[in-house]
């Protein structure tokens, strides 16, 4: 199996025509007949058409008196539209001086009555006033423009936000109703576990010499300032490099390497001018999980400090080799698999159970290759490991102690090829070594090379790592028993562990 260590405008749409409604409609004015003194002239008009900001079609021709009448009044305009252009008349040298009457009024939107043109032959037309009424289409114009300006509002927050609020410009402050009352939640919930555990969380920032670096997760191991994390967060700092931790209310504090475990990948850091008030996480009991238990992680993936993602426990005595990609030697560990959301960043973070106890350190993911997020790293896909807290706090006292890690071991080389069905034990040791190491625990035991190890105690062994991750699981001194194969015959033997001191 392969591991991989941890180690982002919508333009607004056009506004529609205005469609007044709502608005009352006037009476319609009565059609008032051109005059003369030989016989009355029907008046002009023009139809009452329904179309949006339409003119009205032209008034028909008042008909010839003797003299002859006035011209007929033009027609009015559709809902939004103008009064249409007078209808032509019949000019007269003698016209009747009490022509032309006074224009009626022009209708209102929607049915209105007609609009009046001048007289003589002319085409003009007028434009309705503007009405006070509100209808349907001055609300939707009105709804567009605070949309456009919500918009702008939104994009200017976020915008602000990611410069951290240097604009001085101007500011919009969005308050929090005050009258939903106080929200309690229960110390078992997620919301309530997150909120006693993150402020003993710390976002690291590494840096070397060269001033290469990045950005994982730790937290208080105990209330002298020593913060756990992995050993692949604080690398880079280890000499002579750089070293921060963040706390979520943002103090930070320069910190230093206590120790560090390479096989292991934990790592314990120090603060320097340590609070008084710091509060460590409990430690739980990593050898009672269950595989349904529930998880919480909590980190800085891909940067986002102080992030808490949820799941359960998928799997316990997970075997994983994962390495940092530097070519430095790769970390080992009989691992806690969940399939809570695990990214770069999220590395030496606590994995904490429904009751908030620390019951692994977030170390490793599986991916499916790389690239993805805009980062070039890799990102979740739900199988996340972590080292189980039971070895990680052996490893951390050690290291507080020693400032060096202690590794048990049986004193053999095996083979980290995964198809021999087993740990076989080499033919010939790491450089020059022998492959068993004489007078260790391996060669005590009786066990020789090309003898292949199936199990320790009732965990199967299917392959080198897969043992050295049990084996590390354990402290030296400890008696374990190994079932191996020989020449097709399997047998037993007990082995009590030795130890090695650093990497």
């Amino acid at each position: 199996m392969s591991t991989e260590n941890e180690g982002n405008a919508v333009p607004p749409a056009p506004s529609a025509p205005p469609v007044p409604v709502d608005a009352p409609a006037a009476p319609a004015p009565q059609a008032q007949a051109g005059q003369g003194p030989y016989g009355q002239a029907p008046q002009g008009h023009g139809p009452y058409g329904q179309t949006p900001q339409g003119q009205g079609a032209a008034g028909e021709a008042g008909a010839p008196g003797t003299p002859p009448g006035p011209d007929g009044p033009g027609g009015h305009g559709g809902p939004g539209g103008f009064a249409g252009p007078a209808g032509p008349g019949v000019s007269s040298s003698a016209p009747d001086p009490s022509w032309p009457p006074p224009p009626p009024p022009a209708g209102p939107y929607g049915d209105g009555g007609s609009g009046s043109g001048p007289g003589g032959w002319g085409s003009s037309y007028q434009q309705p006033a503007p009405k006070s009424g509100r209808g349907r289409g001055g609300l939707i114009a009105g709804i567009l423009v605070a949309a456009l300006v919500a918009g702008g509002v939104g994009g200017g927050l976020g915008y602000t936000l990611a410069k951290d609020n240097d604009d001085n410009t101007g500011s919009t402050t969005v308050s929090a109703s005050t009258n939903g009352g106080d929200v309690k939640r229960d110390p078992g919930t997620v919301a309530g576990v997150a909120a006693k555990a993150l402020p003993s969380t710390v976002t690291i920032q590494a840096e070397s010499t060269s001033g290469e670096g990045g950005t994982g997760t730790g937290f208080v191991f105990d209330k002298q300032g020593h913060i756990v994390t992995n050993n692949h967060v604080v690398a880079d700092a280890v000499d002579g490099g750089k070293l921060t931790a963040t706390f979520p209310d943002g103090k930070k504090y320069d910190a230093e390497v206590i120790g560090n475990a390479q096989g292991y990948d934990v790592a314990v850091i120090k603060l320097k001018n340590a609070p008084s008030d710091l509060k460590p996480l409990t430690l739980g009991d990593s050898d009672k999980v269950a595989v349904g238990d529930a998880t919480i992680a909590i980190g800085a993936p891909f940067g986002l400090s102080d992030t808490v993602t949820t799941g359960i426990i998928s799997a316990k005595n997970r075997p994983v080799a994962s390495s940092d990609g530097s070519g430095s030697q790769a970390s080992y560990m009989s691992a806690l698999q969940t399939d809570a959301s695990i990214n770069p960043g999220n590395s030496g973070g606590p994995l904490l159970d429904g009751r908030g106890n620390v019951i692994g350190i977030n170390s490793a993911i599986q991916s499916t290759g790389n690239g993805g997020f805009g980062t070039g790293q890799s990102g979740s896909i739900g199988l996340g490991f972590a080292i189980p807290i039971n070895q990680a706090k052996y490893v951390a006292q050690e290291l507080i102690k020693n400032g060096k890690p202690v590794y048990a071991k049986i004193g053999a080389s095996v083979s980290l090829d995964d198809s021999s069905g087993g740990a076989q034990i080499t033919d010939e040791g790491a450089g020059s070594s022998a492959p068993v190491e004489p007078g260790g625990p391996a060669a005590k035991a009786g066990l020789k090379p090309g003898d292949v190890i199936t199990k320790l105690d009732d965990r199967v062994i299917d392959s080198g790592p897969t043992l050295i991750g049990e084996i590390w699981t354990h402290k030296p001194g400890d008696k374990v028993t190994l079932t191996y194969e020989r020449d097709g015959k399997e047998r037993t033997v007990d082995v009590t562990l030795g130890s090695r001191v650093g990497d």
